[in-house]
């Protein structure tokens, strides 16, 4: 497993300026927290996180060698990440099924606001509730306890009981606390929210207080639309020339969220991803945003190799 020995130890600092370089991003003490407790587990630990189908992934390959490199014509910004992610998610965990994985969230384009993870295969859209790494590995392990409630009562059930029991302890003893309200965000397709502030053609209420059925619905008709669609577009164009770049920026995430594919959807995405992110000064988001646009038909998200 990702985490249990590095062949070149990398210092705080090498990572941070490895980040810094290439993504744009500041790297919360969170993801630091997080790296150090999975080298901290004995093997026992380590049989917890199979138990849980769980392993680290995207940026954290980074974490035990920084001299990783990319495929030869792939942007490095790309390593872990899948179609429907959004330039915000930067992957750092996978969580077992369904092609659910963890993502830090940097909405702003430069720190991390919390983790945001959602199911690639699967419907639903992206959960934000998460703040930090380890707050949402216990999460996954206390999913997995009640569950285990449902099985038959065996020695290997007992013996999971047992590891994920430690596993509590280790994870309780780095790291605990209530997760707080945010706000400051407009209602998307992807059920995360977009961090911006200004007036949207429909406008959008606040994060979480949209009927989502009823928005999806809507949205997935425009979408359909092809005039319509250029209609919209358009608006957001011209709502993000005049300054304000809020249309631009929800329009673009719901185009990205759903382009299922479609080159046409995708290159919409695309143009009013990078028009809001230069307008909103996110630069990072708009590099990230534009490297995923290139590499969205990759047939695998790991790109990073040995030199």
């Amino acid at each position: 497993m990702r985490g249990e020995k590095s062949e070149r130890p990398a210092s705080r600092t090498d990572i941070e300026e490895r980040f810094l370089r290439d993504w744009g991003f500041e790297l919360p003490d969170s993801i630091f927290r997080f790296w150090d407790f999975l080298s901290s587990l004995a093997p026992a630990g380590h049989q917890a996180l199979r138990d849980l189908d769980v392993s680290p992934a995207g940026i954290i390959d980074l974490f035990a060698d920084t001299g990783l490199q990319p495929r030869q014509g792939i942007d490095v910004r790309v390593h872990g990440r899948y179609y429907r992610d959004p330039p915000e998610f930067l992957t750092f965990m996978h969580g077992g099924s369904d092609g659910l994985h963890y993502g830090l969230w940097f909405d702003d384009g430069r720190t991390c606001r919390g983790v945001a993870s959602y199911y690639t295969h699967d419907g639903g859209g992206i959960d934000t509730t998460s703040r930090t790494p380890l707050e949402a590995l216990r999460a996954i392990l206390e999913r997995c306890w009640r569950d285990l409630d449902d099985d038959v009562q065996d020695e290997e059930v007992s013996a999971r009981r047992s590891r994920l029991a430690l596993l509590r302890d280790a994870l309780t003893a780095v790291e605990t606390g209530d997760r707080p309200e945010v706000g400051g965000r407009i209602t998307t397709l992807d059920g995360a929210g977009a961090l911006v502030s200004g007036d949207t053609a429909l406008d959008r209420p606040a994060h979480g207080q949209a009927d989502e059925y009823k928005f999806a619905t809507y949205m997935y008709a425009l979408f359909e639309d092809p005039a319509a669609l250029q209609s919209g577009v358009e608006e957001a164009r011209r709502r993000c020339s005049a300054g304000d770049p809020a249309e631009a920026l929800v329009l673009g995430r719901d185009l990205h969220w759903a382009s299922g594919g479609d080159p046409a959807r995708e290159t919409l995405a695309n143009e009013l991803l990078v028009m809001a992110y230069r307008a909103l000064n996110r630069p990072s988001l708009a590099e990230i945003a534009g490297a995923h646009h290139r590499h969205r038909s990759l047939p695998r998200v790991d790109v990073l190799e040995q030199t």
